[in-house]
């Protein structure tokens, strides 16, 4: 039976990550790209309208993916106590757990029947490292959404999160705060992209490299 072609929505396409995530999956499907300042089309996580007025455009939908997700990377003695609009931890909440969570709530209403949704996080939900803290509580905060949203999507809709470690390519400016770590490809982790667009199954979290 010939294998559907979908039309996939992919924020964050320019990064390391999303390069080979839009090289993975359009050997398959159709993809829009999306970003701040790049792409087919402009999209803002950190603006619920933007993320609205970019599905809009797009027309009919069958998954929407996220590779990006910023965060700040501070030592822990540097942090105080702070409203969230003034915290060291506001672009972590900001962009990576509410823009990815804002991304999934605008999908849930505008994709297709049986359609997908696919978050990013990153191995420091579960192994920390030295100034990492935002990073680690925002994957842990994503991916408990992806669990939780999993349940009650309706229409036979699919969410899932992909989890890997830090990406080889971006060793050069990572590579003080991972030692120890081994690196995987971009390549390597756009496949979970996959295995989430065109698998079954939801709330679930794809390891890649750990």
């Amino acid at each position: 039976m010939p294998e559907k072609k979908l039309k996939i929505l992919l924020v964050g396409a320019s990064g390391v990550l999303g390069r080979a995530v839009a090289d993975e999956l359009r050997q398959r499907h159709e993809v829009v790209t999306a970003g701040r300042s790049s792409g087919d089309i402009r999209l803002d996580l950190t603006d619920p309208a933007s993320i609205e007025r970019a599905l809009d455009d797009c027309g009919p939908l069958d998954a929407v993916a996220s590779a990006t997700g910023r965060v700040n990377f501070l030592p822990l003695a540097e942090m105080r106590p702070a409203r969230t609009s003034d915290s060291s931890y506001f672009l972590g909440l900001d962009d990576k757990v509410m823009g990815q969570v804002n991304l999934a709530l605008a999908a849930m209403t505008r994709l297709a029947d049986g359609g997908s949704i696919t978050l990013t996080t990153g191995i420091l939900c579960e192994q920390p490292i030295a100034a990492g803290t935002s990073a680690s509580m925002a994957n842990g905060a994503v991916e408990a959404f992806v669990r939780a949203a999993a349940v009650e999507l309706p229409r036979g809709l699919r969410i899932n999160v992909v989890s890997p470690t830090v990406l080889t390519e971006a060793m050069d400016a990572y590579a003080p705060f991972f030692r120890g770590f081994e690196p995987v490809s971009a390549a390597r982790a756009a496949l979970a992209f996959s295995r989430s667009v065109e698998g079954l199954q939801t709330g679930q979290v794809y390891k890649v490299g750990w």
